[in-house]
């Protein structure tokens, strides 16, 4: 067994909610692989635990905890009826400050819990008397503020489907995914920031209002300073003071468990995306477990994560209020050119005690050379990653610049269970590279080609049994026929992800990549992930992106895309020094055929880099079939590797 990287001080472990927890079933505290194996043999009660730790506020007690276990189709607490909203806002101290707004400014202000629902109660008091009610489609076009919270929590304590995106999509893009839904009520932001720019988005507004012909009004939100101008809406048009400043009472509408609380969309990256709908009780007791177990989120804590409104950590921030933790929004660019470590200066200023992030960001940190240690960090106990993974080099960094004390919580999940499937928590020691365990409740298994589990072996993430927060359908789906091909038709009965894992001897889980990005030449398969790790790690290379991509001729061929740091010539040195550094690196037998020098590397919006897409544009498949340009943060690199892949094929005819 490899020593670990992170041991938990004892104190602190011993302290924490989730060691409480496992004291509370006779379990040893600092025996997290006990807990997991309770929590995944015993889901009844698992989730009955959670439900009674958490004091869930039922209007009506469930009859069951798990009535039906079958994948797709589990029916949790049948019976129970709740409602999302009523558990964000019920511990909320009046005076206690339950959300804190910043922008890349370095303004902010403050709401607290009696402001809160305030706000929550007015709002939902206007989208009643606009015809909302259960089962109606509530949409936000909006930045990372607390308008969308209040917003969210107002539709929510209606029974009314939430759906948010953020403006950086284009009206096109934005319906897309609204027009689906047939929502009822839009509301959207004047614009936003952006390193430096205020975007206006109120043609934009405009034009998505128009887009969505089942609305009955648009609320109007002022939040970077721009006047509306009197404009022909396609329906009643309400300013958000006066939806937000009525003196109304706040009563959250009791649904069933499995009632849908929000829909969230895939990346969408060929067709239309995927409307992906989450219940509220699936979502609530999945949240209070993650947030409240595995981040050991309570009153006095205090989170901010970087993220935009349509990226699911969106939805776990505003899911920090279940725990009665205060949650951070951030409205503009998390590396501002102004200043560079905002995110870092802010987390000290407000004390912030778990701090959230992507690989990307931690990874241009160091190359940047930027020092967090220039602010007083002390309040942060975790530093949460998620998005990709986060490759090994990036612990010590953290370390030395964020502070000794502090658990670098690498975490993967996805928007399908709106959730991780596996990460670290107090309790639990940290390898470098890898997440510390599968999370509690979650059955996680990596699976070989035939179907069985594998240790210390490259295989397919599955979960073997259900979850609560997996989604209860697609929208638009009624026979489940895409939902079921989705996750269910490689292994019956089994839900499989689509990356490539190795849970290891220890316990701990190392993520490759996709599953259907993965290198595999001569029989040999490699996660791009572990490619990527290495080559990042020169400071010659901002960021790279290697393919495997299968030839008509039976042939295989596998780039290596860079983008070269500032200044820098990739000659052949350079591009040998990165074969020496996959060789010993990664892989001896996946040093690349090439290596090119590219302007960039498309990501989704949510920032993964777009692997399978862009082979299957080297392949010679065309950009219609396998991406939609407006789900990309820079378009205009589609067509660049397109170009590249026919002029390849076209030197291969002529040669």
């Amino acid at each position: 067994m490899s020593t670990p990287f992170f041991t938990p001080d004892p104190e602190t472990a011993a302290a924490s909610r989730i060691a409480d927890f496992a004291r509370r079933q006779d379990i040893a505290p600092d025996d997290y692989a006990a807990l997991h194996q309770w929590s995944v043999t015993d889901l009844e009660g698992f989730w009955g635990a959670v439900w009674e730790y958490f004091d869930i506020d039922a209007d009506t007690s469930y009859e069951q905890v798990l009535a039906e276990e079958r994948m797709p189709g589990a029916r949790w607490f049948p019976g129970a009826t709740l409602n999302y909203a009523h558990h964000a806002l019920r511990n909320l101290a009046d005076d206690a400050v339950a959300i804190i707004a910043l922008d890349e400014t370095g303004a902010g202000y403050e709401v607290t819990g009696a402001q809160l629902r305030v706000r929550v109660a007015s709002v939902a008091a206007t989208l009643r008397d606009l015809g909302v009610g259960k089962g109606d489609r509530v949409v936000g076009y909006l930045p990372n503020t607390p308008h969308a919270i209040v917003a969210f929590l107002a539709a929510a304590s209606l029974g009314a489907v939430w759906s948010v995106c953020g403006q950086d999509y284009a009206p096109k893009a934005a319906a897309d995914r609204f027009a689906q839904l047939e929502p009822t009520v839009l509301i959207a932001a004047d614009g936003y920031l952006f390193n430096g720019t205020t975007h206006d988005r109120r043609d934009a507004t405009l034009e998505l209002a128009h887009a969505l012909p089942t609305l009955k009004a648009t609320l109007l939100v002022d939040h970077v300073g721009l006047p509306w101008p009197s404009q022909a809406y396609p329906s009643l048009v309400v300013p958000w003071e006066d939806a937000s400043t009525r003196t109304e009472e706040l009563a959250c509408a009791p649904v069933p468990f499995d009632h849908p609380l929000w829909v969230v969309f895939s990346s969408g990256t060929t067709g239309l995306p995927k409307g992906i709908v989450h219940g509220h009780g699936g979502v609530l007791v999945e949240h209070l477990k993650t947030l409240g177990l595995h981040s050991d989120l309570g009153p006095g804590d205090r989170l901010l994560w970087y993220t935009t409104t349509h990226w699911m950590m969106w939805n776990l921030i505003a899911s920090t209020l279940l725990t009665g933790a205060t949650t951070c929004t951030y409205d503009g660019s998390p590396a501002p050119f102004a200043q560079l470590d905002r995110l870092w200066e802010l987390a000290a200023r407000h004390r912030v005690t778990v701090f959230g992030t992507s690989p990307q960001y931690l990874l241009g940190m160091a190359k940047f050379g930027i020092d967090p240690s220039a602010h007083d960090l002390s309040s942060i106990r975790v530093v949460g990653c998620t998005g990709s993974a986060l490759p090994a080099s990036a612990y010590p960094w953290v370390r030395e610049h964020v502070g000794e004390h502090v658990l670098l919580a690498s975490i993967s999940g996805g928007t399908d269970i709106v959730s991780g499937f596996a990460g670290s928590a107090p309790n639990t020691p940290v390898w470098a590279g890898e997440l510390s365990a599968p999370h509690l409740g979650v059955a996680l298994a990596a699976y070989d080609a035939e179907g069985f589990p594998v240790v210390d072996q490259v295989g397919e993430l599955v979960v073997t049994r259900p979850m609560p927060s997996m989604p209860l359908y697609f929208w638009n789906d009624p026979e489940g026929t895409r939902y079921r091909d989705a996750y269910f038709s490689a292994y019956p009965g089994v839900w499989r992800h689509g990356d490539w894992i190795t849970v290891t001897g220890h316990g701990s889980v190392i993520i490759h990549g996709r599953s259907d990005s993965t290198l595999n030449r001569n029989g040999v398969r490699l996660g791009s992930a572990d490619i990527h790790d290495v080559v990042e790690r020169l400071p010659e290379i901002t960021e790279a992106l290697v393919i495997g991509a299968e030839e008509p001729d039976g042939g295989y061929w596998m780039p290596l895309f860079v983008v070269p740091a500032a200044g820098v010539v990739l000659d052949d040195a350079l591009r040998e020094n990165i074969r020496d550094a996959v060789r010993t690196g990664a892989s001896p037998r996946h040093v690349p055929d090439e290596i090119l020098e590219v302007p960039g590397i498309p990501h989704t919006r949510t920032g993964k880099k777009l692997e399978v897409p862009i082979k299957r544009l080297l392949q010679g498949a065309a950009v219609e079939q396998v991406v939609n340009p407006a789900t990309v943060d820079s378009p205009e690199l589609i067509e660049y590797y397109a170009r590249l892949g026919a002029e390849r094929r076209e030197n291969r005819i002529t040669a």
